[in-house]
């Protein structure tokens, strides 16, 4: 049953799992996706002691803004204040962290800044933290390729191709970005409902925007910004995580020296981007694996 929390400055509707005095675990989903990337991985959790909370990012599914006059941002900094939002309304000061893409960013976030609040740490491609000021360094021209989407964005015909196209754009990145995994029509449409929120389209565009300081951020998440720009290490134990047919992200084993605690660095063959969803067994375990490091 969908829950929802005032956090923030949202109202946060979100999946819970397991017994309400169960060990907090928050997993997180990225763009363009959403909650159901955990609904196989979440019961793992809970049958082993979890209290997982799944969360629809600001943009997504039944989560709403509170109050019409707040920038719908998609920066960075907004996605790891509403996690931290969401931690204080629920009353949870320490969890397990988990997400990929948007999600993973979330979690690498709260673990860098507010390392108090997180247990451990269990991210898809690794460090996600944002390099702001270098993001008009080129990559290699296939990863400039597989970016076509964030350029796309960037763009009047972009926003309007996404408005017009929701799930038409979502459907084609997850077949590229997973070319191995073999998902249905259901599955599919089972979260693409997720994109029918009336701000998923401002605050996706926003996102790709502000990553290439191409758009000014919201003013209240300023400090977080600056704070990030220093790209900080994270030091709570952490297991990150690659899929070897990833078609977005070429690998980020090299994102080790971000990492300053207790950390491993896995890859799950054959899995793409979504890797909750394509490996729901191998992501709990990571999981896990993550909250007992953290014990030793």
């Amino acid at each position: 049953m969908t829950k929802t929390v005032d956090a923030g400055v949202l109202r946060v509707a979100y999946e819970e799992y397991g017994p309400a005095g169960g060990w907090p675990c928050i997993m997180e989903h990225g763009f363009p996706y959403d909650v159901h990337a955990y609904t196989e991985t979440a019961p793992l959790l809970a049958e082993a002691g979890a209290r997982v909370i799944v969360p629809y990012l600001r943009g997504y599914g039944p989560t709403r803004f509170l109050s019409s006059d707040t920038l719908r941002s998609g920066e960075q900094a907004a996605l790891g204040a509403d996690l931290k939002a969401l931690m204080d309304a629920l009353g949870i000061e320490c969890a397990v962290l988990g997400g990929y893409d948007w999600g993973g960013r979330a979690a690498c976030i709260v673990a860098a800044l507010w390392p108090e609040r997180v247990e451990a740490l269990v991210s898809g491609s690794s460090y996600n933290i944002q390099d702001i000021a270098r993001s008009l360094e080129p990559a290699p021209p296939a990863e400039e390729a597989a970016f076509w989407y964030q350029y796309y964005f960037h763009s009047e015909r972009g926003r309007r191709g996404l408005e017009r196209n929701r799930a038409g754009v979502a459907r084609l990145l997850w077949r590229m970005w997973s070319p191995t995994w073999k998902f249905n029509d259901a599955a599919f449409e089972r979260s693409a409902a997720a994109f029918d929120n009336p701000d998923f389209v401002e605050v996706v565009i926003h996102s790709y925007r502000h990553r290439y300081g191409l758009v000014p951020g919201d003013p209240a998440y300023a400090v977080i910004e600056t704070r990030l720009g220093a790209q900080p290490r994270i030091g709570v134990p952490a297991i990150t995580i690659d899929g070897d047919a990833d078609g977005v992200d070429p690998g980020t084993a090299h994102h080790a020296e971000k990492f300053a605690g207790p950390h491993e660095h896995r890859m799950f063959a054959g899995a793409g981007h979504n890797l909750p969803q394509e490996r729901p067994r191998d992501w709990a375990r990571a999981v896990l694996d993550a909250k007992a490091m953290a014990r030793r």
